[in-house]
């Protein structure tokens, strides 16, 4: 069991003994978090899902993100880092995998009710990590997405799920975010910096009015363009499906506070908010079986409709997202 390994490291690793129960707290949609307490303090503990670590690269991109927590944590960047012990911060036990995080004190925002000051504070912080490493690179091919709708439909239908309606019903809009998210791509300006693309209101703690990141499982090296638009429209609500204008300009007027890279014309690449489709993929193989049990199942039907909803809700939006980023560069 889950909890019997965490205890054995809470042993091994002297932190204390653990008082039972082990309690499970919200988390994010991938893996699965828990509160332990001990004679020692409080903790949260973070179970990597085991698809997820079934992936080829998935303990290298663990391991890339883990470099980068440390530079942003040399630099100063406001971050809830995982614990080190004897230099490694993620630990195994019985097959599975965790990181040990201090507990904090604080709460994450409810998407409904984002502030303008709250965007600002993390518009700035993203800025801050894509400044630390930022440079021109060579022109590259860009990653295309090319995700297989109608062989998704065909199983889904093959399975009688509940998603195969959803899927066939929508298909030619996925077909349309498909071709203008690899469109956007192309067109992007050939700079990189570090990234944390997972940086959504879900991922940010306020603790006296402070923000403070969690979850930087996503730290790599991508386009700064990319991730501050994303980013963007997510504080401002188009998660929610409920896109604030003014929200979006904080985030924005934030992040160009601390890191100006140059580009100019986001509304010519507004395509890379459909990035949602790769999320969707995620939850169309959860809901088709592909996850670790029934509870994981229910949750990729739930995110296939919330991420079909928000990709209708984008390309409803797109003329006035665009007027909106054009008035404020």
């Amino acid at each position: 069991m889950i909890e019997d390994a965490i205890v054995k490291l809470f042993r091994t690793n002297g932190m204390g003994e653990v008082k039972l129960p082990i309690r499970s707290v919200s988390g994010g949609f991938m893996h699965r978090m828990y509160r332990v307490n001990t004679d020692k303090g409080s903790y949260a503990v973070k179970y990597l899902n085991p698809e997820i670590m079934k992936r080829p690269k998935a303990m290298e991109n663990f391991k890339r993100a883990e470099m980068l927590e440390g530079i942003l944590e040399e630099a100063g960047i406001s971050i809830a880092p995982a614990m080190t012990f004897q230099g490694r911060k993620m630990l195994e036990q019985d097959g599975e995998y965790f990181y040990f995080f201090r507990w904090l004190d604080g709460r994450t925002t409810d998407w409904d009710h984002i502030t303008v000051d709250q965007c600002r504070q993390a518009g700035n912080i993203q800025g801050r990590i894509h400044s630390l490493q930022a440079r021109t690179v060579e022109p590259t091919e860009p990653e295309i997405s090319a995700i297989r709708w109608e062989e998704y439909v065909q199983e889904a239908e093959r399975q009688h799920s509940v998603i195969a309606p959803l899927l066939k019903e929508h298909q030619e809009l996925l077909e349309y975010a498909q071709g203008a998210l690899n469109a956007a791509r192309k067109a992007l300006p050939d700079i990189e910096c570090i990234t944390d693309e997972d940086m959504d209101p879900k991922n940010v703690m306020w603790v006296d009015g402070k923000a403070v990141v969690i979850d930087l499982e996503c730290l790599d090296y991508g386009n700064p363009v990319s991730h501050a638009l994303q980013l963007a429209l997510q504080w401002a609500g188009i998660t929610t499906c409920d896109l604030n204008p003014e929200l979006q300009k904080a985030f924005l007027e934030g992040y160009l506070e601390a890191y100006d890279n140059g580009f100019r014309d986001y509304g010519s690449v507004l395509g890379l908010a459909y990035t949602w489709i790769e999320w969707l993929e995620y939850n169309i193989t959860r809901a088709l079986g592909n996850c670790q049990d029934e509870n994981e199942r229910e949750m990729g039907i739930t995110e296939v409709r919330n991420t079909i909803r928000r990709l209708q809700y984008l390309h409803e939006k797109e003329d006035a997202i665009r007027e909106s980023l054009k008035q404020l560069f």
